[in-house]
């Protein structure tokens, strides 16, 4: 096999990685982003949620929604997800894949995420959120003979995330906050060659980094009983130190030319390599339509096209490591828009619930088994219980329906091996995700600075 084919095999790969990275658990906002930040918002598809209709959770989103809870308040969020995605290939791919499947490469996971809040005065509030905004892990099945374009992800996201919010008066209320983030990447993939047929061996990237950046939002109640919301999340640019992990090619397969030359290309090396992470808009409505039912009404927007062409640098040499270009993550832009209405039966007790369609960010002519993402539809419920004025239980579920998907790793896919050859076929897929969650309220409610009824007033 020669050293170009071998450089091919390796581009696609680390490509692959990229579209990986901040990640933690399974992807599920479109490319590797996850939304699953509230109990609260995910009963409602997460309508509203720049204008509060996530309660304290709505702070992820937008700082000044931060001024709708009085005192001193705690929110607590597990959400477990579960996603199925199984992809199987079909005639057009090389002859070795047809046939073979993956089994269900998306891993499940678990997605912490808190919020609190305290009212320092009439006026000013101060906030912590945490979370992993971020996320994707899968692994297909050892039997996929397809491996070569991509095998086990495991990265994770933490994500810090200090806010302020400043009442200006009745009708408007602003904030802003700092994120701080964290990153570990670990990549693997397989070297496959019709030179060596036997010759399955692991190569890969790891790393870990942090990225700094900001939130800014604003809230307006024109009217009693009527919320606008925007809320802004600022691109990230991660930098990440690790190793480019490069192929051991073990005896008798060293003795062949062609196989210890590509492996002596492309050693083990310590690199770097920087992505930007996208901004994200997000616009909200809440109008309460009567005394027991609020309408809620949601969009957003997340830069995906700024990420642009990352590229991995040997920090040895401090040059672009030798035979990798420039990685094309050709995305277009993602967008959500969501419904939601919530019922309050009695002191006791709340219902919601939510439609929402979502637009993914990739394409068909990018789309890969490493993260074979589609347009979708969400479907979510959900329900509290008020133990008391102080205590109140949370908890959501929501089903996902993906479009229906097809992968085709040909020429003209950026991650497109020509060592690998073609790989074409459908992925099976559905996503559901069950969302608990815990809200305290810390102070004393009888003593509690008073927050002002919305109402029109000019200053």
């Amino acid at each position: 096999m020669s050293n170009t084919a071998l450089k091919s095999v390796l581009a696609s790969a680390v490509s692959a990685m990229v579209l990986t990275l901040a990640a933690q658990g399974s992807a599920q906002a479109g490319a590797f982003a996850l939304r699953e930040q509230s109990t609260v918002g995910l009963g409602m598809a997460f309508a509203g949620v720049a204008a509060g209709s996530a309660n304290l959770g709505s702070m992820f989103w937008n700082p000044a929604t931060m001024t709708d809870n009085p005192g001193w308040r705690s929110e607590w969020n597990l959400a477990g997800i579960s996603p199925y995605s199984k992809f199987r290939g079909e005639p057009g791919s090389t002859p070795a894949f047809v046939g073979s499947n993956t089994g269900d490469l998306a891993l499940d996971a678990v997605l912490p995420a808190s919020h609190g809040s305290y009212q320092v005065n009439d006026r000013l509030w101060i906030g912590l959120s945490t979370g992993a905004p971020f996320g994707l892990a899968t692994k297909p099945d050892n039997g996929f003979t397809a491996r070569s374009y991509g095998y086990s992800t495991r990265v994770t996201s933490f994500n810090v995330n200090p806010n302020v919010a400043y009442k200006v008066n009745d009708w408007l209320s602003v904030g802003a906050g700092l994120q701080v983030m964290y990153f570990k990447a670990n990549y693997k993939s397989f070297f496959q060659t019709a030179a060596a047929p036997s010759l399955s061996q692991a190569f890969g990237l790891e790393g870990d980094g942090w990225g700094v950046g900001y939130t800014l939002g604003a809230t307006v109640r024109p009217f009693a009983g009527t919320e606008i919301g925007v809320g802004f999340r600022s691109a990230v640019e991660e930098k990440l130190d690790g190793t480019f992990n490069g192929l051991q090619i073990p005896a008798p397969f060293n003795a062949v030319p062609a196989l210890a030359g590509a492996a002596a290309a492309f050693p083990t090396r310590p690199v770097k390599l920087n992505i930007v992470l996208p901004e994200m808009l997000t616009f909200g409505l809440r109008q309460q339509i009567t005394e027991q039912f609020t309408l809620s009404l949601g969009a957003e927007w997340t830069n995906w096209s700024r990420v642009g062409y990352p590229r991995v640098v040997d920090q040895t040499t401090g040059r672009l490591y030798p035979g990798l270009p420039a990685l094309t993550l050709d995305y277009k832009d993602g967008y959500f828009f969501s419904v939601g209405g919530e019922y309050k039966i009695n002191p006791l007790w709340t219902v919601r619930a939510g439609l929402g369609y979502e637009v993914s960010p990739i394409e068909d002519r990018t789309r890969t088994i490493r993260l074979p993402d589609n347009d979708r539809i969400w479907t979510t419920i959900g329900a509290s219980y008020n133990f008391n004025d102080k205590l109140t239980f949370d908890v959501s579920y929501a089903h996902l329906f993906p479009k229906s998907t097809r992968i085709a790793l040909t020429p003209g896919n950026p991650s497109y091996s020509a060592a690998s050859g073609p790989l074409v076929g459908k992925v099976d897929a559905r996503v559901d995700i069950v969302s608990v969650g815990l809200r305290y309220r810390w102070d004393d409610v009888a003593q509690t600075i008073p927050v002002t009824t919305p109402i029109v007033r000019k200053y």
